[in-house]
């Protein structure tokens, strides 16, 4: 039994110590031809702790509440640590996923409303104060009509990215 426990504390010990090092210890084995990526995912620290701890410590619950002796604890331990290693390896996955929300871009703007800050002139440019991304930004606009300072339009086109087309918002 004390031989599972001590295998069950030296994966906690290496889980703590990959989480403090993270990257460092896998680094190690960079350069090391076959050894190269070998701990990434499946193979990774994290992973080969979780293996481990429930390795001893499955083997530990099933020596000290059975009386069926080594073998079929270390077989429960192993079928305990591979469940543990797999999830282990699904979760630092589910983690590891890349879902950052789209950044907002001139095109979010058509539809929205704003406010125009410097007059628009019927043939050029004026300037509108618009929310990209909850973030107040100003813009160069352009409307197939005069607008005055103050008066709130809608965004009709994105014309660049630093520009738009706008109409004014009639109630």
């Amino acid at each position: 039994m004390t031989l599972f426990l001590g295998i069950g504390i030296a994966g906690i010990v290496l889980l703590v110590l990959s989480l403090i090092f993270d990257g460092v210890l896998e680094g190690l084995f960079d350069g090391v031809g076959v050894l190269d990526g070998l701990f990434d995912g499946l193979l990774s620290l994290p992973v080969i702790a979780g293996f481990v701890s429930m390795l001893g410590f499955g083997g530990a619950i099933v020596l000290g509440t059975t009386n069926l002796g080594t073998v079929p604890a270390t077989a429960a331990g192993v079928a305990a640590g591979v469940g543990a290693g797999w999830l282990t390896w699904k979760f630092s996955k589910a983690l590891m996923r890349d879902q950052t929300s789209v950044t907002p871009s001139g095109s979010h703007l058509v539809g929205s409303s704003g406010t125009v800050v410097t007059a628009i002139p019927a043939t050029g440019y004026g300037e509108v104060l618009l929310r990209l991304g909850g973030q107040p930004m100003k813009f160069s606009a352009k409307s197939a009509q005069p607008v005055a300072y103050g008066t709130e339009v809608w965004v009709e086109e994105t014309l660049s990215a630093s520009s738009v087309s706008v109409r004014p918002v009639e109630r």
